[in-house]
């Protein structure tokens, strides 16, 4: 007589890789280590946690009142007393420029949080749904495309009025239709995924689709578009500022102290030199991270 041998319990390693909610997590802890891999992104991480930490620290690092003028400091050479030198009346070049970093950043990083709020959303409907919302989102994305970023963001701020807010909805803006765009294809992607359709099967509404398994599914290169996107508005805050469309003076910003410094470019070049480094090592280090998290993404590129 035939005896039924017992079935035995799997091994707990294959019990986790058959668990579906292990996957995501998997893949963002080995992404972290391959990201931890690579020591430009980890240089680059470090120098926008420091802009970020003297942002937030500013009223504690900046050793003067960056409103405070003293006329009889007016562009002195950088000094003992003064780091970086002095400005045109008289202010310290290093305190207004930890505290102009506050604008920088936040017209770096909340024009992208306002940007993928309204388009990751929309993108998502788009691309999933289809129809005559997607035919008419698409046409007014690709007419805004047709004009460039920083062209947009002028004449939005130039609309509004001269002010942080008004520039940073600005940014806001005319960052919507790239990620509207990398929202919808990537929604167009994964809605033809195995797992999708396999929701779709067993009767999951399109609502629990969309948060379950396409939002999670599309955040990795919405994360990368984020951090080039964010150097592009530190560039745009900087441009508008030396404008006269975004910080206003007295107001400390790196955009607005290059706009005051373009008349003392002979006599006084310390005021010019120290926030076009600024911008620049801030935008290097956002392009750099980006690329290293672009990659550290990318299962395609392991």
């Amino acid at each position: 007589m035939p005896t039924i041998a017992p079935q035995l319990p799997r091994p707990a390693a294959a019990r986790r890789k058959s668990h579906p909610q292990s996957r995501p997590q998997s893949r963002l802890r080995s992404a972290g280590r391959r990201l931890l891999r690579r020591p430009s992104s980890v240089l680059a991480g470090a120098a926008i946690l420091l802009f970020v930490l003297a942002a937030v620290l500013a009223p504690f690092l900046a050793p003067y009142d960056p409103l405070q003028s003293d006329f009889l400091m007016i562009r002195k050479a950088p000094s003992a007393l003064h780091l970086l030198g002095t400005d045109e009346v008289g202010r310290d070049v290093l305190s207004r420029l930890i505290w102009g970093a506050r604008a920088s950043l936040l017209a770096g990083f909340l024009p992208v949080l306002v940007a993928c709020a309204v388009s990751v959303p929309l993108g998502v409907a788009c691309g999933y749904a289809g129809g005559w919302l997607d035919m008419l989102v698409m046409r007014v994305t690709d007419a805004m495309l047709a004009v460039p970023f920083l062209i947009v963001a002028i004449a939005l701020a130039a609309f509004l009025g001269p002010d942080l807010r008004n520039s940073i909805l600005a940014i806001g803006v005319a960052a919507l239709p790239t990620f509207l765009r990398l929202a919808r294809a990537a929604a167009m992607t994964i809605r033809a995924e195995d797992y999708v359709e396999a929701a779709r099967a067993v009767g999951a509404s399109p609502l629990r689709i969309a948060l379950r398994h396409i939002l999670p599914n599309m955040l990795p290169p919405l994360f990368v578009q984020a951090s080039i996107t964010a150097a592009a508005a530190v560039i745009a805050e900087a441009s508008l500022s030396f404008l006269g469309l975004g910080q206003q003076p007295p107001a400390p910003s790196w955009g607005s102290t290059l706009n005051a410094a373009q008349q003392y470019m002979t006599t006084a070049p310390w005021m010019a030199i120290a926030p076009g480094a600024m911008i620049f090592v801030l935008v290097i280090s956002l392009n750099v991270f980006g690329d290293g998290l672009r990659d550290a993404l990318d299962t395609r590129r392991r």
